[in-house]
């Protein structure tokens, strides 16, 4: 396969989300700015679940998930900047114009391209990682620094920034308490990371309908915040009298900036964090969740 050609597994119907098939596809025009990767590794990540099966909403087929990924620049346009070929890189976009994007919050921006399931303004499909290549702006493609593994930073490019952001900005470190249900990282400072997870059975526990939710919003500290990273499929209920008795608050992040990213990427090698994955070689993978494929 070329950039030009690109080859994918994909699905055209939620309601056969298991069923993949193998095509050749034409990624988005090639533009000035834009930059080709070779993809060595994606992470599967929740929001492509949540994609494929439909719970977002409707897919403009044929649909290729993936946004965690990570590989190495094999063309990049006349006016690209920051990026050379060989360059070890991670890779989404937002109208590059309106003023959240000036402000180092593109990832709020209104008229935001997603990775995949969105149309750029010129009509063509953005496409995702679970691909031999993906084609970016170059605002959206991320050196990664020396020393860090690029399997163990792909999965960096949504779980990580996911968490990472809302640590930042709001405050995690020195003197701070984080409470982080299911997971937990020390890396920012905090004097304590309280891991939350009430029951062994991780799929009643990403089923929103299982959170105790009271129960949480109950262990905030006098005006402490609790921050939502995750889009569940249902709707996220609670009453307003569960957060009077500490003054709480409840806030949500969306990703993160590029600002952000590259923040995280050099905190990861300062101080040497690894992400917790599983590799699958390449080619079609079944499981019990369906079909999944690595190239």
């Amino acid at each position: 396969m070329t950039p030009s050609i690109q080859r994918t597994g994909s699905i055209h119907d939620t309601k056969k989300w298991k069923e993949f098939e193998v095509i050749d596809f034409k990624p988005k025009q090639f533009g000035d700015y834009d930059i080709d990767a070779k993809i060595e590794y994606c992470g599967v990540c929740g929001s492509d679940m949540h994609t494929l099966t439909g719970g977002w909403g409707d897919i403009t087929p044929p649909l290729i998930v993936g946004h965690e990924t990570a590989g190495t620049a094999v063309t990049v346009g006349p006016k690209v900047k920051f990026i050379k070929v060989g360059d070890r890189v991670g890779v989404v976009g937002s109208c590059l114009e309106c003023n959240r994007y000036k402000s180092d919050n593109e990832n709020y921006c209104p008229s935001m391209i997603d990775t995949y399931n969105s149309k750029f303004p010129n009509g063509d499909i953005a496409h995702g990682g679970y691909s031999t290549a993906i084609r970016a702006h170059e605002q959206f493609v991320f050196p990664i620094p020396d020393g860090l593994d690029l399997d163990n930073v792909a999965p960096m490019f949504c779980a990580g920034i996911t968490m990472f952001s809302p640590l930042k900005r709001h405050g995690a470190g020195p003197g701070k308490t984080v409470g982080i249900v299911g997971v937990g990282a020390k890396a920012l400072g905090s004097d304590k990371v309280v891991v939350f997870s009430h029951s062994t059975n991780k799929k009643n526990t990403a089923d929103v309908a299982n959170v105790p939710l009271p129960l949480f919003l109950k262990t905030l500290r006098l005006h402490g915040k609790f921050l939502i990273v995750g889009v569940p499929d249902n709707k996220f209920e609670f009453h307003t009298m569960e957060l009077m008795g500490n003054g709480g608050s409840i806030a949500a992040t969306h990703i993160g900036s590029k600002k952000e990213i590259l923040e995280m990427l050099d905190l990861a090698k300062k101080k040497g964090v690894k992400s917790i994955i599983e590799l699958y070689s390449s080619g079609c993978s079944t499981s019990a969740s369906g079909s999944f494929f690595y190239w």
